[in-house]
């Protein structure tokens, strides 16, 4: 999707008591956004913003990223290329300083997303052998001081690994293989009648624990959300004809098959077959999901299905939970912060910059 017209990449300061009975700040901090931007001459950066406004950095780099990875206990960030870029950017989330242009090994390439172990000396990206094309690996890195040093690579169990997460014990990791084959530096896909998409649960050390499909081969299993009880959802994109009747989104519980997540016809519709970012608040039990070719943003309840909030939304990109609901960045309009505390859910436009932002957002 071409970026839209800059609408500015500085940040207006936020009137005083403009969120009076908000709840922006843990622990006497507000939380600090990151994302990847562009600017109207298309050049890119990696942004951390406060929610109120306040620009921490704009650190310019070479190439779109995609998804960022914050350090668990260092304000250090890993500013993930987007497939397929062989480079992504670590940054010092204080002042925006560019510590390490990571570049991938020859013959891979990142797929855009990647995690920090939560002892945070290890990171795990999710990378394409361009050797093999689509044959998913996952390469693992070693902090050493500000620098990511590549240590090993683990199988994917698949084709086309996009986003990874951790289930909560820490030590199980959760891959969504899209599985679709793209050549080496492309993004044109190959293989859509022969797709072999899934949802993965691996062990830290390569074990595959458990690999399952949904019915449909052309559901493209790209983005994940995990609760705190092991809750996992994930997003699909559907690369068969736009008509044909495809769950968008589906869910494994505990112990519980990967299976459809119950949709509303009227709210798959407007996802015009594809689903951006996803995000749970696991203490209000909730479930966001951005579909910005729809311009929609949807809000369910994730032990229910019940849908609590289906608003326009133009190009909504990233979502992430803070201590009152969700906030969630668009390509051309207002960042906003969704109240879920009570019914009905209330939105207010953020005073962040507007538009170019980028699919992804994380608050550290």
């Amino acid at each position: 999707m071409k970026r839209r017209a800059f609408l500015g990449l500085g940040a207006a300061a936020l009137a005083a008591g403009a969120f009076a009975g908000w709840q922006l700040i843990d622990n006497g901090q507000q939380p600090l956004l990151l994302s990847a931007r562009d600017d109207a001459q298309g050049r890119h950066y990696a942004v951390g913003y406060r929610l109120d406004g306040r620009q921490a950095f704009a650190t310019a780099v070479g190439e779109r990223c995609h998804d960022v990875v914050p350090h668990p206990s260092l304000p250090l960030a890993l500013f993930v290329g987007r497939r397929p870029s062989t480079r992504s950017y670590l940054i010092d989330t204080r002042d925006g300083r560019l510590l390490q242009t990571l570049n991938s090994p020859a013959h891979r390439h990142f797929y855009g997303h990647a995690v920090f172990h939560r002892g945070g000396d290890w990171l795990y990206a999710t990378e394409n052998d361009t050797r093999d094309p689509g044959r998913g690996v996952i390469g693992v890195y070693r902090l050493q001081g500000e620098r990511l040093q590549r240590s090993d690579e683990l199988s994917s169990h698949g084709l086309g690994p996009h986003q990874l997460l951790w289930l909560p014990d820490g030590e199980t990791l959760v891959v969504a293989n899209g599985g679709i084959r793209t050549e080496a530096d492309s993004r044109v896909e190959v293989n859509l009648d022969t797709m072999e998409s899934s949802l993965v649960l691996l062990a830290r050390d390569g074990r595959l624990l458990s690999k399952e499909q949904l019915a449909d081969r052309q559901n493209s299993v790209r983005h994940l959300a995990v609760a705190a009880d092991g809750t996992i959802v994930s997003g699909q994109q559907y690369m068969g004809d736009v008509g044909d009747a495809a769950p968008l989104l589906a869910i494994k519980r505990p112990g519980r098959a990967f299976q459809a997540f119950p949709l509303g016809e009227a709210q798959r519709l407007a996802m015009t077959q594809y689903t951006a970012s996803l995000a749970i608040h696991s203490e209000l039990r909730l479930l966001a999901l951005t579909a910005p070719r729809g311009n929609r943003f949807f809000v369910w309840d994730l032990d229910s299905a019940e849908l609590r909030l289906d608003v326009p939304m133009p190009d909504c990109a990233g979502v992430g939970a803070v201590a009152d609901g969700f906030v969630v960045s668009s390509g051309i309009g207002r960042c906003r912060l969704f109240d879920c505390r009570q019914a009905p859910i209330v939105g207010r436009p953020l005073e962040l910059p507007a538009g170019l932002w980028d699919n992804h957002l994380r608050l550290a």
